[in-house]
């Protein structure tokens, strides 16, 4: 095994330098709004402040869910937030989210305007608003939940872990793509051996689960984050493919991958949506 460049923790670590790669400028060490800027906001109740990036296309797809089975209160204006321009550190957005990541909602369809921030908080508000996604039975409902929260503790290993080494960081280096490799390896056999005895990820129903996961692992396996698929031998996991190419075909997931995207095929970006008509294929 290659050893690479020894490195020695300082006694008190400081930031002094940026740590390269290409979230070097918004890698920070401290929270908290860095510049005024104030957040735009629609006609409508829902409004959401994003960025297509797995998480945040998960509330995509989930409102544009919500809308494909007729729920007119779930229409929202989606408004990009630019995180390399950092954009999430901005007053605005820091007042609906502290934490200084997308996704983020506010909700004024009620008298005291809401807040949600957390893609899987927002799945579930937007769940348990609009009662549907996920199931009324107790052993039904709780298995979903299962998963839901097992992609939210997971997908850190998958991002920030294998992602950041294998796509992003300034140069490769075999420790950490192996260990996150493995790792990754390891959950996407276990989506393969779940949708080996369900058709979808909890059970025989489309919900919340399924959308949550299939940002991340449904498009890690047809190669849409991190050009990956070959590394990770995707076609190994059958099950999991058969899964990821049969949600990728729902309309409000073909609509919702597109929201505030601002990269990539012109057609496919669709950087604010404000009603349905911004689809120009509808």
């Amino acid at each position: 095994m290659s050893q690479d460049k020894q490195y020695t923790p300082p006694r008190v670590w400081a930031w002094d330098k940026p740590n390269g790669g290409e979230f070097s400028q918004i890698n920070r060490p401290t929270a908290g709004a860095m510049h005024e800027q104030a957040l735009p906001r629609g006609k409508h109740s829902l409004q959401l402040y994003s960025l297509a990036t797995p998480n945040g296309v998960k509330v995509t797809v989930m409102l544009e869910e919500l809308l494909e089975r007729g729920i007119k209160g779930a229409e929202y204006d989606a408004w990009p937030i630019r995180i390399l321009e950092g954009d999430q550190f901005g007053s605005g957005f820091v007042s609906v989210n502290p934490n200084s990541k997308i996704p983020a909602l506010m909700d004024y369809s009620m008298a005291e305007p809401t807040r949600v921030f957390e893609s899987g908080s927002i799945l579930l508000y937007l769940a348990e608003k609009f009662s549907t996604f996920v199931p009324d039975g107790h052993a039904a409902r709780t298995e979903t939940l299962n998963w839901l929260f097992w992609q939210m503790g997971s997908a850190p290993y998958l991002g920030g872990g294998f992602g950041h080494f294998y796509a992003y960081a300034p140069s490769k280096m075999e420790y950490p793509i192996d260990r996150f490799t493995l790792e990754v390896k390891r959950q996407l056999d276990l989506l393969d051996r779940q949708l080996a005895e369900h058709a979808f990820i909890a059970g025989d129903t489309y919900t919340l689960a399924d959308i949550a996961i299939w940002p991340w692992y449904g498009c890690l396996v047809l190669n849409q984050v991190y050009g990956a698929a070959e590394f990770l031998d995707a076609d190994s996991y059958k099950h999991l493919m058969r899964w990821a190419k049969q949600i990728e075909q729902r309309p409000a997931v073909k609509r919702g991958v597109r929201v505030n995207r601002t990269w990539g095929e012109p057609d496919q970006q669709l950087p604010e949506r404000h009603s349905p008509d911004d689809f120009d294929d509808r």
